[in-house]
Order: structure tokens, then sequence, then C-alpha cells
């Protein structure tokens, strides 16, 4: 039993000592005639030969186009085939992948492009709302007069090569099938010997991660990072060849590259894509078509297909065991998805991008009161510890800042030593900004971040826990819980209620569910009832939009710059 919140994930099994590329060859040898990708909105289906293929034709396109190691390769795109196919090309030829939000506009991919240089883009034409190639015209005005791979602008100076998915419709750009069929007996030839060269501390990945405030900062992610994290969540998850694994969190982020496809792949497992971003209906049409095995997802998604009017349609027992992760999982919905979604094994990790990303998960035999209650035990090969603002470890259920070590952790923020250094100390812990407890056997709770912990009059308050207890009315979907300033006690807690479908529901009526229930400064002041959540394309709520909606409605400005 543990006295100190300090725990290392102990293993028999060694770190796998290889680089993506020649981890993927494996598992394409082993698991040639198994199904490895579908795509439902791409109508297609390929086996893990298939998909080596064309991994291997793009990957020699992208030699032939000039591309070296470690140039950096941006991909611009919703969830699709190309995007897996350019994933493990990329990663073969040791060209750095750069993950561009698809929510991103102009001014963002001009900042992304230029803060780590890439060399080419790789983009679709258009996305929800989002027109790409126009957005890019507006940085590179030449691309509808240019030669493809002869690209000359002055806000983009190091971008030579675009790349569209499903066609080109400037003629400054190549298509993305273009590229394959520029794959040449030289070009594979060259493939070969430059795959022999790479070393799995290679940096392959940089995955940009902002907070409420600054510039975006570009965690650089090395062959041995990801590859590590990723197939260990797949023996967390003991995946294996008969696993379908739907994915509909998406692929820019880090939940869908490392902890959904490379653990599926590197076990032989199948990934469905059910469509190229989330919709609570083709996931659960997927699932029951597709017989899938395991479900990703992050806390809302999962909310929105319990709560799809056409739920109770669809055959979902062949489900296991997934991953429910990105923000804190409400104990109610980890319940109803363990009961009324089959998925007996539903395991919770957490982690961060920094750390590729998971530090911790809860295992599929892990008590349901386990699962529900925490987000795990500390993954193999990695440590964690608990301390207080003066470094120190904090005793066994006290509450401190969770700090991580181990392969798991970046490499750094690209070009960015100081933002780094403010990160990851000189002993390699890397500081999460997560408030969390560790009991006696290890188990991880994550009760806030430090900067949303609410001080209300003295009284430390964790939003997760007043979150926690709200969850409890039957009237509640959902609920995020946060401050905003107070003259009087410095701040107050503001709640943002989503009620289920056909409820109705006033401030005092959930004031009154609280008396005596929760400690009187831990009921909410305010209460806003709204039909969703400000949030990422992640899926991440974003608290600090909501703050500063608040603070502007109920006129707080002035307290706020106080």
């Amino acid at each position: 039993m543990l006295s100190k919140s300090y725990v290392h994930g102990s293993s028999s099994a060694n770190l796998l000592g290889e680089t993506l590329g020649a981890n993927f060859d494996a598992a394409a040898e082993r698991w040639g005639d198994r199904e490895a990708l579908v795509v439902r909105h791409q109508n297609l289906r390929w086996t893990y030969r298939d998909l080596k293929k064309r991994v291997d034709a793009f990957a020699a396109g992208l030699l032939s186009l000039g591309l070296e190691t470690g140039d950096r390769v941006g991909i611009w795109s919703q969830n699709n085939s190309e995007w897996v196919v350019t994933q493990y090309a990329t990663a073969k030829v040791g060209l750095i992948l750069v993950n561009i939000n698809p929510a991103y506009r102009a001014l963002e991919l001009e900042y992304a492009i230029n803060k780590v240089g890439c060399k080419a883009l790789i983009l679709s034409e258009r996305f929800k709302s989002s027109n790409y190639i126009e957005m890019l015209k507006e940085l590179v005005p030449s691309l509808t007069q240019s030669h493809p791979g002869e690209l000359g602008s002055e806000r983009l100076t190091t971008l030579s090569h675009v790349i569209q998915i499903g066609g080109k419709t400037s003629s400054g750009c190549f298509d993305f099938s273009e590229v394959i069929e520029m794959a040449s007996p030289k070009s594979f030839e060259r493939l070969e010997q430059v795959a022999s060269g790479l070393q799995f501390d290679d940096p392959i990945n940089i995955q940009f991660t902002s907070g409420t405030t600054g510039s975006p900062k570009g965690a650089t992610l090395t062959h041995f990072n990801s590859l590590n994290n990723g197939f260990s969540t797949g023996e967390v998850l003991k995946f294996g060849p008969n696993d379908r694994l739907c994915v509909p969190v998406p692929l820019y982020h880090c939940f869908g590259m490392v902890l959904s496809n490379i653990a599926a792949l590197t076990h032989g497992a199948s990934v469905v894509y059910p469509d190229e971003t989330f919709d609570p209906l083709k996931v659960l049409e997927a699932i029951e078509a597709e017989k899938c095995t395991a479900l990703h997802g992050v806390p809302t998604m999962f909310i929105a297909q319990l709560e799809h009017p056409r739920f109770s349609e669809f055959d979902l027992s062949s489900l296991r065991t997934g991953i429910m992760a990105g923000s804190p999982c409400p104990i109610e919905i980890m319940r109803r998805v363990v009961e009324e979604m089959h998925c007996q094994e539903l395991t919770i990790a957490y982690g961060m991008t920094e750390t590729s990303p998971t530090i911790s998960q809860t295992r599929t035999d892990d008590a349901i009161e386990r699962r529900v209650s925490t987000v795990g035990t500390v993954f193999p090969n990695v440590e964690v510890k608990i301390t207080n603002k003066i470094g120190e470890i904090v005793p066994i259920g006290d509450t401190g800042e969770l700090l991580a070590r181990g392969y798991s952790v970046m490499r750094g923020y690209w070009a960015d030593p100081d933002r780094t250094s403010e990160s990851v100390d000189s002993a390699g812990w890397m500081h999460t900004g997560d408030l969390a407890t560790m009991d006696s056997d290890g188990y991880l709770n994550i009760v806030g971040r430090v900067k949303d912990m609410v001080i209300r009059g003295g009284e430390n308050i964790y939003p997760r826990e007043v979150e926690e207890f709200l969850h409890r009315n039957p009237k509640i979907t959902d609920v995020q819980v946060f401050g905003v300033p107070d003259a009087k006690y410095g701040e107050e807690l503001c709640a943002w209620i989503v009620l289920k479908h056909g409820e109705k529901a006033d401030a005092d009526e959930i004031r009154e569910f609280c008396r005596g229930q929760i400690s009187h400064f831990k009921i909410p002041r305010y209460v806003q009832f709204v039909a969703e959540f400000p949030m990422t394309v992640t899926g991440k709520v974003q608290k600090f939009s909501m703050r500063d909606s608040m603070i502007e409605k109920l006129s707080l400005n002035a307290l706020e710059t106080a």
C-alpha cells in the first residue's frame, strides 16, 4: 500500500525499440489478409496488405517530390482514408507530420505553417463551412496560376507543395492520387534505404496545443513516444485480430491517431471510420453494421449517442470495450454506457498531447466502482507523482498537481525552448496543470485544473465535484461548472446546464436540489440553461469561453480587471 503519492508503472514487457513504419510492416506481413480499414463514408474496405500497398506508394511518391527526412508536412483534413495513409507514409520516410486543426482559419493556418516551416501541405477542398482551398488562396494568391511544386508566397515562404485530397481544384495543387502514381522503382528503392536508416527517437509528429492565452505550441512526438503509447493502449484494451474499433474522434488529435489508429493496427484489429466527422447516428449505424467490439469517444459524444431519439433501435451487443477520454467523465454517463451500450469493459483514459497522450487508464477488469470514479492506474513504464506548490510529494489522498515522467513525454515544443522548460522540468517531469489525488492502491482521480480551481471566500472548490453531484439530477444531461469574479467573495460558482429533451427547470430548482446535499459555498450562485456548450473539434468543452460569456452577460468586466 502506498503512503506517498508516487507510483511507477511496472511492466514485464520491453518497450518497442523500433520505428512506427517497421512495426506497421511487420503487422502487414502478419495479418495481410485481415481487414485493416473500413471507411464507411468513402465506401472503402482495405486489408492490411491493401493499406500497406497505398502507404508505401504514397511514401515513395513523397520522396519523388523531393521531400527529405526531417521535412515538415502539414495535414488539414477531416477523417478519411488519406489521413491514415499519410500518417504511416510520412513516418516511413522520417517526415514530420504536422496536424492542423480542421477548425483553423487562414491566420491560424499561416501561424502553424510558419512556426514549424512546413514544406508540403495535404488538405481537403472543404470541411463543413470551411473552404480550405479558398483560405489557402488568401495566403498563397499564386495557387491558381502556379505549377504544382512551384509555389511562391511571401506569407508562407517554406511551402512548396500542396496536395489536395479528392481531386485538385487549383492548378498549383497535386492530387493525392497523383503523388501515389509518382512512385517509381527508384523511389521505392530509396524508400527502403531511408526507412532502414531511421531511428526510433526521431520526431515524426507535431501537434499544436493551446490554452486560453498565448499562441499554440507545437508538441513534438517521436516514433518511440507514439508507437509505445498506442501499443500499450491496445494491450490494456486486450485488442486482437478479431476486434473492430469504431473511431468517431478526429484523427488530427492524439486520441484518433495514437489511441485509435496505432492501438488497433499494432494488434491486427480493424479500424472503422463511421463518417468524416462525429455524427451520433452514423456511429450507432456503424457499430451495428460492422459489429464493432470497441468504441472511442469523449463524454459529449457518448452523451449524444445515448440521447439520440433512435438509440433504442440499434443492436450494440457486439461492443466489449473502448475508451472514454478527453475530458472528465461524469460517473452517471459511464454507468449508462456500460449498461445501455453493453460496453462492459469500457475504460477511462487520462493524459495530454505532450505525453503522447496516455498517462493512466482504468483496466478492463477493474471493478465498475473504480472505472466510474477514477482515471485508473499509471501506464506501464510511466512514473506519476502528485506535488504541492513547493514541489513536495503529497501524502496519499491529498490534492496536488499531477506530474508524469517516462518514454511518453514529448521531445519538447517545436522551436520553443522557453515554453518547453516551463512545462518539462530539469528532472524530466511533465507538469500537467491538473489537480489530482492518488489512493493507496495507486488509482488516480482528477479533481480539476490548477487554473480552474475556484477560491470562494477562502474556500477551495473543485468544479468537477459539483458537476458530479449535479449529474445525479434526473433532468440534467450535462453540466459544466466554473468560477466568475465576485466583489465580496473573490469568485462565485456558475453552472451551465443542458437539460434532457422535454425537461424544464429553473435556477431556483437547481439550487434547491443542492441544499443540504453539498456545502452551501459549493451551490452555484449563477445557473444558465443552454442547448450546448462551446467545444473544440475534439469535443473538449471550452470553459474559458463560457466564463467570458458570463462575465459579459453579468457585467463583471470591471471585477475581472480589478
